[in-house]
This record gives C-alpha cells, sequence and structure tokens, in this order.
C-alpha cells in the first residue's frame, strides 16, 4: 500500500504539469489576440498608437517571448501561487480564483452530496426489488435523468418554482459565511439540477454491480447460515459493489468544477465555470491557465483519494 501510494505521488507532479502544459500551448494555438481584442474592443479602426499599445500589452504578458520561455516563467510563478494579472477584469487572477473557487466547490460537493444520498440508496433499492414495479420506477427515472439535458432541467425547475409557487430564487449570490440560509436557498436547486443528471448513471450502476455481487456463492453461504437479508445485503454486498461506483463519483467530482458552466449561468451563480467561459471567449490567458490549473489539481486529487480508497472498501485489493 505504502508503495503503490508513493508511486501515485510521484506520478502526481509529472501529470499536472502535463495537463498545465497542454492548456498553456492550446491557448496560444486558438485565433485572436487578447491584446487586439483589448485595444479594439471600442470598434475603432486600427493606428500607429493603437498598434503601440497592443505591442505594450504583449510586452507586459509576455506573449513577444518565445512560448517555451513564456511557459517556465508562468510555471515558476505559478509554483509561488502568482497566476499573473488577468487583463478582461484588470485584476490578479489570484484574487478571481478565491472569490470564484469557493463558491463552484460548495456547489460541487452539494451536487454530489445530493446525487450519492438518493442514487445509491435506489440502486440498492432497485437490484433487491428486481422486476418488480419499483424497479420499474427507479429505473424510468433512471432513464429520464440521463434523457433530458442538464439546461432544460434547470430551465423547468425555475418555471415550476415561478409558475407553481410564485417565487424566483436570489439572483444576488450571497456567501454562506455571510447568511447560510441565504446561501442554501440560491444553491440548493442548481444542485438538484446537476444532482439528478449524475445520480442517474449512479443509480444504474449500483444496481448492475450489486446484482452481479449478490449472485456470489459467498451470498448464498450467508444466506445459509441465517443471517439477516440487511445484513447481507448492505455489510457484505454492498461493500463489494462500490468499487465502479466511487470510480464514477471521484471523476465526476473533478468534472464539476469545470462542468458546471451551464447550471451557473441558468441560476446566475458566479463561479468558476461561468468565469472560465468568459475568460475563454476573452482571449484572456493568465485567467483560463490559472482555472484549468485548479481545475486539474483538483480532479487530481480525487482520483488519487479515490484509487487510495479501494483498499479500504475491498481488503482483497492487493497493490504491487
Amino acid at each position: 500500500m505504502r508503495t503503490y501510494a508513493l508511486r501515485r505521488l510521484v506520478l502526481f507532479v509529472p501529470t499536472l504539469v502535463g495537463g498545465s502544459l497542454l492548456i498553456f500551448v492550446l491557448m496560444r494555438l486558438v485565433p485572436g489576440d487578447i491584446a487586439e481584442i483589448l485595444v479594439y474592443q471600442t470598434g475603432s479602426e486600427a493606428s500607429a498608437v493603437q498598434q503601440k499599445q497592443i505591442a505594450q500589452i504583449r510586452r507586459e504578458l509576455g506573449l513577444d517571448r518565445p512560448v517555451a520561455v513564456q511557459y517556465l516563467a508562468w510555471l515558476g510563478d505559478a509554483v509561488r501561487g502568482d497566476f499573473g494579472f488577468s487583463y478582461s477584469q484588470r485584476r490578479p487572477v489570484s484574487e478571481i480564483l478565491a472569490e470564484r473557487f469557493p463558491r463552484s466547490m460548495e456547489l460541487a460537493v452539494l451536487t454530489l452530496a445530493l446525487a450519492v444520498a438518493w442514487s445509491i440508496p435506489l440502486g440498492v433499492v432497485s437490484a433487491v426489488r428486481q422486476n418488480t414495479w419499483l424497479d420499474y420506477v427507479v429505473r424510468l427515472v433512471s432513464v429520464t435523468g440521463l434523457s433530458l439535458p442538464i439546461f432544460f432541467t434547470g430551465v423547468l425547475i425555475l418555471y415550476l418554482l415561478v409558475r407553481l409557487f410564485g417565487w424566483l430564487p436570489p439572483l444576488e449570490f450571497v456567501s454562506f459565511t455571510v447568511s447560510p440560509w441565504e446561501n442554501l436557498k440560491q444553491l440548493i436547486w442548481p444542485a438538484l439540477a446537476q444532482a439528478y443528471y449524475i445520480s442517474a448513471p449512479i443509480t444504474r450502476l449500483t444496481r448492475s454491480q450489486l446484482l452481479e455481487v449478490i449472485r456470489q456463492d459467498y451470498v448464498r453461504t450467508a444466506r445459509a447460515k441465517g443471517l439477516g437479508e440487511r445484513a447481507i445485503v448492505y455489510r457484505h454486498a454492498l461493500s463489494n459493489s462500490l468499487l465502479p461506483v466511487v470510480t464514477f463519483v471521484g471523476w465526476w467530482g473533478g468534472r464539476l468544477l469545470g462542468g458546471i458552466v451551464i447550471v451557473e449561468i441558468i441560476f446566475s451563480v458566479p463561479g468558476m465555470g461561468s468565469a472560465l467561459a468568459s475568460a475563454v471567449s476573452q482571449r484572456d490567458y493568465p485567467a483560463v491557465q490559472a482555472m484549468v490549473f485548479v481545475m486539474a489539481l483538483v480532479f487530481l486529487t480525487l482520483n488519487l483519494l479515490v484509487d487510495l480508497l479501494y483498499a479500504w472498501l475491498d481488503p482483497r485489493i492487493k497493490y504491487a
């Protein structure tokens, strides 16, 4: 176990560096120039003064240097926590991260908690009551969750809130530390919309894995010994069925920071997803690179924790 954990930690750094290098190069291959966008955003025609302004901005951003030099300089600053200056928002990128990251992280954690809280029990019920009306209902709900786009679910929730209750979630974001209740009133609805979509495959995966496990010999032996059905399902079968589920949940946890842009826009949540979409459209290199770097860091950390969690869920796993 220690050898495996050490090996994963050693691979952690080059993987993170490789991801940052990939986005760094791709951003420079995208058509458009942040310097030209900033100078020409007023719509005026090109002039000698504007060309000097473009050259000055490119020097300040380091865009006049070779790409390799730019990357090494950015990576060195990023290690020290300095992600540069956002020209589109005209402030340090670290301030944007400090403002947006906690909001998206809170929404992601709430989404995963809701999805896991109802999807795993539903998957267990569907497997235990296989081919009954309860199983058919759970499978129908899961298929519906997979079929409906997230934006449709989000708009539908807003429509029902306004149509049935005459109430609209707060449009101005309130931090949890300022008012937990106001914060929850805004975040619970995008979390429900996203959780419904995520919970569908988790429910189906839990059901299929549990159906496979409860047909194993050791489960039949447990029944022959007179163990109760609840103890057999939850204490023996479920823990051995959760490895693929944990992998999927960990994968989705990493995706959520960048994948919740749709619900953030629909429900007016100023988080990482909406900030990243805006930065990409404006060719804001420092902001995009920093946000993707943080998302990659969270994604790799979650994958590392999931790998280490396997041994606790299934002691039969042996790490080389």
